[in-house]
C-alpha cells in the first residue's frame, strides 16, 4: 500500500499494539495513544519511529490536542482504529452502580464518537480516509452479567454503520471488528473476574468457552491488526459500513 498516516488508540498493549506493529509493517507512519505511561515508554524504546501520547479518549479535549500534535507531525491522518475500551464490570444489572455504568460508556463510545468527530472534517479535506472500530464478538453471544459492557459495544455498532451510510458521500469508509477470546492479559482479566465470581477457574471457564467456537481457538492480537490492514487497504476500497468478525465462528456463549 501506499504510505499511510495511522492513529490508534489505547496503542500501547493488546490488540492496539500488535495493529501499530502490522501497520509498520505494511509501511505506515503509525501515531499511538494509551493512559498507560509506563506502557508508552516501553513502546518508544521498541519503536522510536512511533508517535506516542498520553491521552484519555473519555476527554474530548484530550483528543483534539492529540488530533493536532499528529496532524502537526504527519500533515494528515489516513487511518484511524478506535481501539480503547474497557470491559467493565461483571455482575447482575441490578448491582451495576452509576459510575461502572457512565464510565463504560465514556471511553466505549464517547471515546470513539469524540475521535472521529475531531478526524471526520480532516479526512473530507483530504478527500477521504479510514475509520475502523473495535467492538466485539459478544455483541452476537451476549453472555451474561455484562450489561455495561455489551451495551456500550452496540452503541460503537449502531454509531459505526450510520458514520458509514453518513461518510460514504465524502470516500470514508467506516467498519467494526468483531475480535473473538483474545488470547492475551485482558481476556484473562476478565475470566479471573468471572471465575471467582462463579467459584471456578480461568481454565475451566477457558476451556468452556472454546466449546462454543467452531475453529475450537483462541485469536492473536496479531490476527486483529491483519483485519485492520486488510481494511485500511486499497484492496477494501469498497467495505464499509460493516461488522467483520475475527473469532473463529463465535456459536454462543
Amino acid at each position: 500500500m501506499n504510505q499511510q498516516n495511522v492513529l490508534i488508540t489505547a496503542g500501547a498493549s493488546g490488540i492496539g499494539f500488535a495493529t501499530a506493529k502490522r501497520f509498520l509493517e505494511a509501511g505506515a507512519k503509525v501515531a499511538l495513544c494509551d493512559i498507560d505511561q509506563k506502557k508508552l515508554e516501553e513502546v518508544k524504546e521498541l519503536h522510536p519511529e512511533i508517535m506516542t501520547s498520553l491521552v484519555d479518549v473519555s476527554h474530548s479535549q484530550s483528543i483534539r490536542a492529540f488530533v493536532r500534535d499528529v496532524v502537526d507531525q504527519f500533515g494528515s491522518i489516513d487511518v484511524v482504529v478506535n481501539n480503547a475500551g474497557i470491559a467493565g464490570p461483571t455482575s447482575a444489572l441490578e448491582s451495576i452502580d452509576d459510575e461502572n455504568w457512565i464510565s463504560s460508556f465514556n471511553v466505549n463510545v464517547h471515546g470513539t464518537f469524540y475521535m472521529m468527530r475531531e478526524l471526520v472534517p480532516i479526512m473530507k479535506i483530504q478527500g477521504g480516509g479510514v475509520i475502523i472500530n473495535i467492538s466485539t464478538g459478544s455483541t452476537q453471544t451476549v453472555p451474561v452479567n455484562r450489561s455495561p459492557y455489551i451495551a456500550s459495544k452496540w452503541a460503537v455498532e449502531g454509531l459505526t454503520r450510520a458514520a458509514a451510510r453518513e461518510l460514504g458521500p465524502a470516500n470514508i469508509r467506516v467498519n467494526a471488528i468483531r475480535p473473538g477470546i483474545v488470547d492475551g492479559e485482558r481476556m484473562r482479566r476478565v475470566l479471573s473476574s468471572i471465575a471467582d465470581a462463579n467459584d471456578t477457574t480461568v481454565e475451566a471457564l477457558e476451556n468452556e468457552a472454546l466449546g462454543y467456537v467452531s475453529m475450537r481457538c483462541k485469536i492473536q492480537a496479531e490476527e486483529i491488526g491483519d483485519m485492520a490492514v486488510f481494511l485500511a487497504s486499497g484492496r477494501a476500497s469498497h467495505i464499509s459500513g460493516q461488522m467483520i468478525s475475527v473469532d473463529g465462528n463465535l456459536e454462543w456463549e
